[in-house]
């Protein structure tokens, strides 16, 4: 099987959910080990934003069954501080980059695109596209007319592959694929977090100090499957899967409903170690696909 996104050829299909996966922490923490054993064949970074975000007020995090609430806000240096500090660091990984952008307006966006993508080290560029739009108040990323002016706008600005994330926050995401599609995009990502919110004990308020936040891991998994299912029978460009993938047994389950790749996100705070357990079970089962009914998609 051959693994793409657009031009950007890939060893394997495991990526990393972006913001999920530390890298230069985890360099600090394991040296240069971490990048003989790299989990994922092409590397996201956390989403980046025109100026620095601090990020929402504590508590951030709230566990629940089978999976976990965040309610981090994109914390980041913001695009200058990650052209001087983070990209030098994550050019050194030993797998293509792909910048995770999110802004409020395309003035933004194009001014990130702008920047990234005429950058060699990058090899790609991921649309977040959960903002509102200033201008319209609306959620990009829920509304297809939204998503394909902000798509067909970026197209022209940059030659690097081009990963449009969803939302799974949207009535009807085929629609919204469909738009990514016709505006450009060379791949979607599918499902990022569900709106969730958790009450503190006693009190019956929000544990949240932003109030809400997005539901990911486990729990998330079967929406995750059937909107991956639904999207890939609709588009032609690549899949990728996402949505509590915790084992190969997971990620076999998101190549057989339609995606083209995978990626591992909540997993990885637990154990970082995930994606690569995932990797490496992967390969044993492609590997004996006769023993497997499956309909994967071909490439």
């Amino acid at each position: 099987m051959s693994y793409a996104i657009g031009s950007l050829e890939l060893e394997h299909p495991v990526l990393n959910g972006s913001g999920t996966f530390d890298a230069i922490a985890a360099r600090r923490s394991f040296g240069d080990a971490l990048l003989d054993a790299f989990p994922f064949s092409a590397f996201v970074s956390k989403t980046i934003t025109p100026e620095p975000r601090a990020g929402n007020p504590p508590p951030r995090l709230y566990e629940t069954p089978s999976g976990m609430i965040n309610s981090i806000g994109l914390p980041n240096k913001g695009l200058d501080g990650f052209l001087a500090h983070d990209l030098p660091q994550l050019a050194e990984l030993p797998v293509p980059l792909i910048v995770s952008v999110m802004a409020t307006d395309h003035a933004g966006f194009e001014r990130l695109v702008d920047s990234v993508g005429g950058r060699d080290e990058v090899a790609a560029i991921e649309l977040n596209v959960s903002c509102p739009n200033v201008k319209s108040g609306l959620i990009v990323g829920e509304q297809p007319t939204e998503t394909l002016a902000l798509v067909s706008a970026l197209r022209d600005r940059t030659d690097k592959p081009i990963v449009v994330k969803l939302t799974p926050n949207t009535a009807d995401p085929v629609s919204v694929a469909l738009a990514a599609e016709e505006g450009g995009a060379d791949a979607v990502s599918l499902i990022n977090t569900l709106r969730a919110t958790a009450v503190a004990p006693g009190s019956g308020e929000s544990w949240l100090g932003a109030g809400n936040g997005g539901l990911s891991g486990p729990a998330v998994r079967a929406i995750a499957l059937d909107q991956v299912r639904r999207v890939a029978a609709e588009v032609s460009l690549t899949v990728i899967g996402m949505g509590g993938i915790e084992s190969a047994r997971d990620a076999v389950d998101f190549i057989a409903s339609g995606a083209d790749l995978v990626a591992v996100g909540t997993a990885s705070f637990r154990d970082p170690a995930a994606a690569n357990r995932v990797r490496n079970g992967l390969d044993q089962m492609l590997g004996d696909r006769s023993s497997l009914d499956l309909n994967l998609r071909s490439n």
